[in-house]
């Protein structure tokens, strides 16, 4: 029976308590089993530690081993604190960054999906301020294509794919920014013709959750999440696009202020090991 790993994250989260609840919910996959990484620490709720921060590194650590020597076949990843994580030594802007890195991949992305809604980023953990001078018709054509893969394996058809512009309007015919003419709309010349666009970023996303497209193509990090979030928050999972292995977390960050109430909802958690699951299946399949 393939097994899925489960990291609890910085356990002064909700980590441990999402992962519990899952676990017993009865909504996994029968066809799976589930193996739990990671040590609490003697971790008090709601009170991260340098020693919590570098307990959920070794659990990352772990996973990769278990990856590499096939122990475990997917991982999914509870919620870290990247600040106190890059305090003990963790030298990656996420745990998307640092499982490409383990597995040695370079072409990779990140991904949300949940509700009728599906986005990946061109640019994901960098500033704001960046994004425009990081945007190329190369990179947009990478991430749109393992985008298109993701979707394919998961409809079994060809997807139907919207870009979004990077400015107001999608740049307006040049008169908000010039980015969509430049740099946009040529990278879609060598894309497939499921794609479609740059459309304004303001109403794309209303159309995808209306069922005209089954995912969108977005130039930053918080074009993407802020809709996925409003969306499907507490059935959302983050998928990384790339690596040789299914890879999901839930789509929130550690809330320490709701650890140890009992009030945190799992439906997230339980989202992530389901999306783990129905990949392994197509994988194993």
């Amino acid at each position: 029976m393939p097994v899925i790993g489960i990291t609890l994250g910085d356990a002064a989260g909700i980590g441990p308590e999402i992962t519990a609840v899952a676990l017993a919910s009865g909504k996994l996959d029968a066809r799976f089993a589930y193996r739990v990484l990671g040590e609490k620490a003697d971790a008090r709720p709601g009170e991260p530690t340098p020693a919590t921060a570098r307990a959920a590194l070794a659990a990352l650590e772990e996973s990769a081993r278990l990856l590499r020597t096939g122990e475990i076949a997917a991982v999914v990843t509870g919620p870290i604190h990247k600040a106190r994580m890059q305090a003990e030594g963790f030298a990656f802007p996420g745990q998307t960054e640092f499982f490409a890195a383990r597995a040695g991949v370079k072409d990779f992305a990140m991904c949300l999906t949940g509700g009728a809604l599906t986005v990946a980023l061109v640019t994901a953990h960098v500033p704001l301020s960046e994004v425009a001078g990081l945007l190329s018709a190369r990179e947009i054509v990478r991430v749109g294509n393992l985008l298109g893969t993701f979707l394919r394996t998961r409809l079994g058809r060809e997807p139907r794919i919207a870009v979004a512009g990077l400015n107001p309007h999608a740049g307006e015919s040049g008169a908000l920014g010039r980015e969509e003419i430049t740099i946009i709309a040529p990278a879609l010349t060598l894309l497939r013709d499921s794609f479609s666009g740059p459309f304004s970023p303001d109403t794309v996303f209303n159309r995808a959750v209306a069922g005209e497209f089954d995912g969108v193509l977005c130039m930053y990090h918080d074009q993407g999440l802020i809709p996925l979030k409003l969306h499907a928050f507490d059935s959302g999972a983050n998928v990384t696009l790339g690596l040789p292995f299914p890879r999901t977390s839930p789509d929130h960050g550690t809330a320490f202020e709701l650890a140890g109430q009992g009030t945190a909802r799992p439906d997230s958690m339980i989202a992530a090991i389901r999306m783990a699951a129905e990949l392994l299946g197509k994988v194993e399949g």
